[in-house]
């Protein structure tokens, strides 16, 4: 199944949580791609993945709750450097193949230190480090 089915309904029509967690396209090991934005400036600040219980736990507490994929555990956004991430709301795509989480950000999104993580800029035939950690 898929999300698809439901494209076609009308604003404010609802569906179930369960109904859309479990419609949604997870890779081979039950993850998806959320992207994080900065909720009152459109920055997008970084990407990660989800799976189920991550998501749950973040629309249950408000703090962003990821899946860690080199450390293979749940990595709550900010829970040893403070940087935390509150939910402000959370969206997904036509498809069920990505999140979009809206944030309220404290501190650097970046494990480098840096505001977001995409701070590879490419100009031309070069990429430009745009920020500096702060």
């Amino acid at each position: 199944m898929s999300l698809k089915e439901y494209e076609n309904l009308a604003q404010g029509e609802k569906l179930s949580l369960d109904t859309v967690l479990t419609n949604l396209k997870t890779d081979e090991h039950g993850l998806i791609a959320a992207i994080a934005q900065q909720h009152d400036t459109g920055e997008v600040l970084m990407l990660a993945y989800m799976n189920e219980k991550s998501i749950r736990e973040t629309l249950e507490t408000g703090q962003v709750c990821y899946w860690s994929r080199s450390r293979q555990t749940y990595w709550r956004k900010g829970e040893s450097s403070g940087h935390r991430q509150t939910l402000v709301s959370m969206s997904f795509d036509c498809d069920g193949d990505a999140i979009l989480i809206q944030v309220d950000q404290k501190g650097p999104a970046c494990h480098t230190n840096r505001r977001d993580c995409f701070f590879f800029s490419v100009e031309g035939n070069e990429v430009v480090i745009k920020s500096a950690p702060q």
